[in-house]
């Protein structure tokens, strides 16, 4: 019988093959990963798919992304920061092209920014950024306030992440949030079914936030939602953050960011553009989870309006006396609880 390699439970079915690989889906954890036997495979190196046709597909995308999306998750990783940012890392940098695109974006911070990769590209295609390090993150011998982790996560079997988690404790000062990029299970399954893709991409695993918690927790890592998306989180190393109301504390972290990650974000060589497209990056994904969850709200409270309105046409049609009515179906006190749910939600709007 399949386990589920994250979480372990026995609540297991097959997802769907893909190429000659079976993948499976967990109703424990709810992790989308690839048949245990090929990630064992993946694990003895005798399935590797970062060569020269990896890279021959790989490096375009790489490259787009470096100068587009990736900058920023990158800026949007200052706004989130409760501490100064000294020093920032890309881990698994690839050929390095984020190093490139910070250097031209922040020329007067650029020796902030470090990348470590495992499986670079040819050598006439890596960044010759001079904190482009070919090693583990282990080894690179400093301490980080800040990181991201883009495209690299989907990679990794359970025991490698966990590799890598232990290593980000070790080089994470306290307080040190990193972005992950990696389509989770929902965004797979009703965005991108051709996302897990183990013979081209080498994407042999979809982690969904339980499991990112399973994995990163145990090395003193806080796994922080971002609402209005489901292909990214945060980790924060010994975090102060709360699973309530998430959307109201990371609001307050991008309308109050630390002066000193402003400041590099400002000053840092490229005007206010990076502060500007961190702000606004950050900022329209809450937005976006806050219209979602007030639709959800509101139709929540029509259901239960219309539940309540049929109960009272009920009442009237057996001519029941409120009396009769047991306390927790009478219509006037459920209405008196909608009405003082409404109000709440209006005055905490307000505020």
């Amino acid at each position: 019988m399949i386990r589920c390699v994250v979480c372990g439970s026995h609540a297991v079915d097959n997802y769907r093959k893909i190429d000659d690989v079976e993948f499976y889906t967990c109703h424990g954890c709810r992790s989308l990963f690839a048949d245990p036997e090929y990630l064992r495979a993946v694990e003895e190196g005798n399935v590797s798919n970062y060569r020269g046709a990896y890279w021959e597909m790989e490096l375009r995308a790489a490259r787009e992304r470096s100068y587009g999306s990736s900058l920023q998750r990158v800026a949007e990783t200052f706004f989130y920061s409760r501490i100064p940012i000294t020093r920032f890392v890309d881990i698994g940098s690839g050929p390095g092209y984020l190093l490139d695109a910070l250097a031209a974006a922040l020329p007067d911070a650029a020796n902030m920014f470090y990348g470590v990769e495992l499986f670079p590209p040819d050598l006439a295609f890596r960044s010759k950024h001079p904190n482009y390090k070919l090693c583990p993150l282990a080894d690179i011998g400093q301490k980080f306030e800040g990181g991201v982790c883009i495209e690299v996560i989907e990679h990794l079997t359970p025991s490698m992440l966990d590799a890598l988690a232990k290593q980000m404790a070790q080089t994470s000062a306290a307080g040190a949030v990193y972005l992950i990029n990696s389509g989770q299970p929902d965004y797979v399954v009703t965005e991108d079914p051709g996302y897990l893709d183990p013979h081209g991409r080498g994407h042999i695993m979809s982690y969904s936030l339980e499991g990112a918690r399973l994995i990163f927790e145990p090395h003193g890592f806080t796994v922080i939602p971002l609402p209005g998306r489901h292909w990214a989180f945060l980790v924060e190393y010994q975090s102060e953050f709360t699973t309530k109301e998430p959307i109201e504390q990371l609001e307050a972290r991008i309308w109050s960011p630390i002066p000193e990650n402003v400041a590099t974000l400002r000053d840092g060589g490229g005007g206010s553009l990076m502060y500007c497209t961190g702000l606004e990056s950050a900022r329209c994904y809450l937005e976006h989870a806050t219209v979602i969850q007030r639709t959800q709200w509101a139709r929540s409270l029509q259901a239960e309006i219309d539940r309540i309105e049929a109960e009272r046409k009920a009442e009237r049609a057996n001519e029941a006396s409120p009396k009769q009515v047991p306390p927790e179906t009478n219509s006037h006190v459920a209405h008196a609880g909608l009405l003082g749910r409404a109000r709440r939600w209006v005055q905490r709007d307000a505020s």
